[in-house]
């Protein structure tokens, strides 16, 4: 093959890459450059995300000193800061159920009762939001406002539905209902593991209400066999 015939070919070659950069040319460039955007976007954001991590969590680090020391108003200076300021966080919504303890332990249910609300409206994770929910119900049922704390324990997630009922059950309990009292603590010891050490506690709940569970699970259990 002579060498014409080959600059003939890679001529042809060229022009038919020019033909194609110039239909295509535009086009993959501007995927390119929202490809590199989107990286750079990717790591801006996982960087920023490392920061706000970091931040909050020497905010908690403090909330949790305070706490240690039951210093209220360095645990409330600290939880205000992380719930302004990384307010979306794990580390936030932490803060506000250890802000909390502190102030039922310190005798301000008010406060707690302030925290509480705003982890279980706030809480992007339905686990903190349960258990901001069932203390909240417990702070309300402490102070007689027993149809708010109900509320607080509807549309619970199926794992903390035992411990709804049971606190549904003291809640009937203190309001002096016995037998809705009793059809929440069942649901509960019913629900729960049988491994787990605070079914034992619900049965002691359902004793001193008169029932109890064991046999009566063991009777239904041989009615279905007859």
């Amino acid at each position: 093959m002579s060498s014409r015939h080959l600059d003939l070919e890679e001529q042809e070659q060229l022009d038919q890459l020019k033909h194609f950069w110039n239909q295509y040319g535009d086009f993959i460039t501007w995927v390119l450059i929202a490809v590199f955007a989107a990286i750079a976007g990717w790591n801006g954001w996982q960087y920023w995300q490392r920061t706000q991590a970091a931040q909050a969590s020497a905010l908690y680090d403090e909330v949790e000193r305070a706490a240690a020391a039951g210093d209220t108003a360095r645990v409330e200076r600290a939880f205000s800061d992380i719930r302004d300021k990384f307010g979306r966080t794990v580390f936030a919504q932490q803060a506000g159920l250890a802000a909390a303890k502190v102030m039922m332990d310190k005798g301000k249910p008010d406060a707690a009762r302030a925290d509480l609300a705003w982890v279980a409206e706030k809480s992007s994770d339905e686990g903190y939001q349960a258990v901001a929910k069932l203390r909240l119900a417990g702070v309300l049922a402490d102070a007689k406002q027993y149809d708010e704390a109900l509320k607080q324990l509807s549309g619970m997630p199926k794992s903390f539905e035992a411990l709804a009922a049971d606190r549904r059950g003291d809640i009937y309990s203190l309001q002096g209902k016995p037998a809705e009292a009793r059809s929440e603590y069942l649901k509960a010891w019913q629900g729960m593991d049988e491994r787990a050490d605070y079914r034992n506690l619900v049965e002691v709940k359902l004793n001193a209400l008169g029932v109890d569970p064991r046999a009566q699970k063991n009777n239904e259990a041989a009615q279905a066999k007859s």
